[in-house]
């Protein structure tokens, strides 16, 4: 017979599996109780586990160590089931009147075919990406690109970082050339026609104004 804590969370497993549906696994455990710690769950079939199964290595480790003491729950950590499946795991810790954890609420969502969804879409769009893009998860970089930006500055700003982070370089450790190569690039993007644009240049690439003026003048 499980305690009156855990009892409490009981019509939770049904009703929160029931909103979320057949790739949301709500499971209860009873941490007292190891060898037969699942004391209810809903959308088993993700798992194939059942009431009266054992604890997880994750509430083995609850057991043996002390570092979850002091917090309510844990959320978005990875699991995976023994046929493969990928999940999103969040996990809810019961206490008893001394403050002791003493079960777990738990949602598991079956991420597994999100992920095949995710890798199609890469796969889709991976011609138009830089391999920046896809290493910081962004927009895709595609041949012709637009900011939607409020003011001037914040035009002239996106322009150069997009310039600036196509050089791989941060400022202060550009040289002149380099710089210089930077100012042409901007120019040739139509930056210098915009009011007040080799302040902002200067200013993002740490030069003079004086400088960038005779940047434009120099050809390459």
């Amino acid at each position: 017979m499980i305690g009156n804590s855990l009892e409490l969370f009981m019509p939770l497993v049904d009703f929160i599996g029931e909103i979320f549906g057949a790739d949301c696994e709500v499971v209860l455990y009873d941490l007292t109780n190891a060898d037969n710690s699942i004391v209810a769950i809903r959308n088993n079939s993700i798992s194939g586990r059942k009431i009266g199964d054992p604890i997880t290595d994750f509430g083995l480790e609850i057991l043996k160590e002390n570092k979850y003491n002091d917090k309510q729950y844990v959320t978005k950590y990875s699991g995976r089931t023994k046929d493969g499946k990928i999940l999103k795991a969040s996990t809810f810790f019961i206490r008893n009147t001394e403050n002791k954890i003493i079960g777990m609420f738990c949602i598991n969502i079956n991420v597994t075919k999100m992920l095949g969804v995710k890798e199609i879409i890469d796969n889709f769009i991976s011609d138009i990406c830089s391999p920046e893009d896809k290493s910081r998860e962004t927009y895709p970089k595609a041949e012709i690109s637009e900011n939607f930006t409020r003011t001037i500055e914040e035009l002239v700003m996106a322009i150069i970082e997009n310039t600036v982070s196509e050089a791989d370089i941060p400022p202060e450790r550009m040289s002149p050339e380099e710089k210089m190569d930077i100012v042409h690039k901007l120019n040739e993007k139509g930056v210098f026609l915009l009011k007040g644009a080799v302040t902002e240049v200067a200013r993002q690439l740490k030069a003079s104004e004086n400088t960038i003026y005779r940047y434009l003048n120099k050809k390459d």
